[in-house]
């Protein structure tokens, strides 16, 4: 391995030590309805997380609530005398994708058999505890990208002037 491989490799790990994630595997749920629920909890707080999913109505957000709960008692683990209290913890990642799919036969009409297919899901749940990074249009200043510069008012007139020599052309 390179150095340049080996040295990335190192950082990943270092990223890794802080941070504390759950996986399941072969979850017999769509992942489509589960990624409806994972954008729910998506960057948000784990405690109002916990919350969200334990008062919806969706049958993958009792998966992702254990889920959630498994990361949280990874994160003990890892970091034993700190308090979950005293930390700001919120849910960095939340990956579904898709799983294997078992196959089968539905009987149809005229004796054809419609293929159903069970899917199932891989989930990946991260909880960090640093403060996730959020842009907000409240927060975007428009002076310092230049978008409301002064013009002067001879631009203004030069513009107006070459307009009017265009209409003229237009009406002849």
């Amino acid at each position: 391995m390179g150095a340049r491989k080996r040295l990335a490799a190192e950082e990943r790990k270092e990223q890794l030590k802080q941070v504390a994630f759950a996986k399941l595997n072969n979850c017999p749920t769509s992942p489509r309805k589960m990624r409806l629920v994972a954008d729910m909890i998506r960057g948000q707080r784990v405690t109002w997380a916990l919350e969200a999913l334990k008062y919806s109505k969706k049958e993958a957000s009792g998966r992702m609530e254990k889920l959630l709960i498994s990361a949280l008692a990874n994160w003990r683990g890892k970091f034993e005398n700190e308090r979950i209290e005293d930390h700001d913890l919120y849910v960095s990642e939340v990956e579904v994708d898709s799983g294997r799919q078992l196959k089968r036969l539905r009987p149809a009409p005229q004796g054809r058999g419609h293929r159903i297919r069970k899917r199932s899901n891989h989930i990946t749940l991260i909880v960090d505890s640093t403060t996730p990074i959020v842009f907000d249009d409240a927060e975007y200043d428009e002076s310092e990208e230049g978008a409301t510069e002064d013009v002067e008012e001879e631009e203004i007139e030069e513009v107006e002037e070459s307009t009017e020599d265009t209409d003229e052309t237009e009406a002849k």
